[in-house]
């Protein structure tokens, strides 16, 4: 049986790299969630709020990144 070339087992590692990747996001996405349900169910912040904080951050964040492929702009 012939063995599997180098860059067939990078691939295949890779694969799986991104596989972990994938699941660290979930764990990640899913915890965030439940921290910002809990903190609307204790009344500690409003969907409003957030919503109105997470559209300040996004624009923020595109201004950065506009500001930095267009620097003389």
């Amino acid at each position: 049986m012939k063995a599997k070339s180098p860059a067939a087992w990078e691939h295949v590692q890779l694969a799986a790299k991104l596989a972990d990747l994938k699941d660290d996001h979930y764990r990640t996405v899913l915890t965030l969630s439940a921290m910002l349900e809990l903190f609307i169910e204790k009344g500690i912040l409003t969907r409003e709020e957030l919503s109105a904080k997470a559209d300040e951050l996004d624009a923020q964040l595109e201004s950065l990144i506009s500001a930095s492929l267009h620097p003389m702009a």
